[in-house]
């Protein structure tokens, strides 16, 4: 079986060298991290849980709770955070807030019973996860939130997806929300109001009224219509299609997050995507650090997204009606 001292024994370096790379600890020099790393992987080292348990106390273990894993956006970032628990050579249980908020916080002392070493929270829209006193914790959330540490540039993609459609000559748009409570969504849709610009007429829906509203909005002279998730984007393109009205030749559209879907729409959804692995090491660095009581050297990382551009949007076409001031309807 691979050993701390077969690898150290390759490498030329102390056992206690080893050991503070392959844990994230200590000062390497980057290079010999590298070597350190790709040589442990390459014979197919695992650290002991059991062994690490009885030196240090931790249990090599971190809590990870989600807010829908019927959602397909949040089983992507938990794979991420998991991968990059195991680099370090942690494992993670997963809690499920199922949509519900008395959900999370009980999915949250559940983690905490099974003595796990920290947790990871994406959290529950419009909530303030409860965590019990003492347990290191990280929150995945976005820029507005301010006790989250790292998350993607919510306001950022908005802002590229925005600029796209502008740049387009779309001057009439409609941004589609999910739910208002959500300050994921009102980030994104921030973003998407400052890169259309100050000469774009926009108007804000939500929920089912607002998809009940796209086919109205699109007589009215509405060029593009911006969801802010993928899931929300294929729902407008379902109500768009059967009203006969085309994607991109009548209206654009445009989704977030760059779910696996988004591909398999027909035309394929232009949207924007999150760098999951990133905000996954960020995260990991940041809950390890506060695990080892390291004064804070990372809060509030917003991570850069990337517009991806696919067929569903195109120039607009010439107007045929003038449409309203902005408005904005609500559920």
């Amino acid at each position: 079986m691979a050993s701390l001292k077969q690898i150290a024994k390759e490498m030329g370096v102390s056992v206690a060298t080893v050991s503070n790379v392959l844990t994230g600890k200590g000062r390497v020099s980057e290079d010999m991290s590298a070597r350190i790393k790709a040589y442990a992987q390459a014979i197919g080292y695992k650290p002991s849980v059991f062994a690490r348990a009885l030196k240090t106390g931790q249990s090599g273990v971190l809590g990870l709770v989600m807010p829908d894993l019927t959602n397909p956006l949040f089983p992507r970032i938990a794979q991420s955070l998991s991968i990059a628990a195991e680099q370090r050579g942690l494992g993670i249980l997963i809690g499920d807030s199922r949509g519900n908020a008395d959900r999370q916080r009980e999915a949250i002392h559940w983690l905490a019973d099974r003595g796990v070493d920290g947790v990871l929270i994406v959290p529950q829209k419009g909530t303030s996860p409860e965590v019990p006193a003492g347990l290191p914790n990280v929150i995945i959330n976005t820029a507005s939130d301010p006790r989250s540490a790292v998350a993607g540039d919510h306001v950022g993609g908005g802002t590229l997806l925005g600029r796209h459609i502008s740049e387009l000559g779309h001057t009439h748009v409609a941004l589609l929300g999910g739910d208002p409570v959500s300050e994921v969504q009102q980030d994104r849709i921030k973003g998407m109001i400052a890169g259309l610009g100050p000469d774009v007429t926009c108007h804000t829906i939500w929920g089912d009224d607002g998809l009940a509203r796209l086919c109205a909005l699109a007589a009215e002279g509405v060029s593009a219509v911006m969801a802010t998730s993928d899931l929300l984007a294929l729902g407008a393109h379902s109500r768009l299609s059967q009203a006969g009205v085309r994607v991109p030749a009548d209206i654009s559209l445009t989704g977030f997050d760059d779910l696996p879907l988004a591909l398999a729409m027909h035309p394929a959804l232009t949207t924007v995507a999150q760098d999951m692995d990133t905000i996954a090491t960020y995260a990991l660095r940041i809950l390890t650090d506060r695990i080892a009581q390291k004064p804070d050297q990372t809060q509030g990382v917003a991570v850069p997204m990337q517009l991806v551009l696919r067929a569903s949007t195109t120039r607009a076409p010439t107007p045929t009606t003038t449409p309203q001031p902005n408005t904005e309807f609500r559920t």
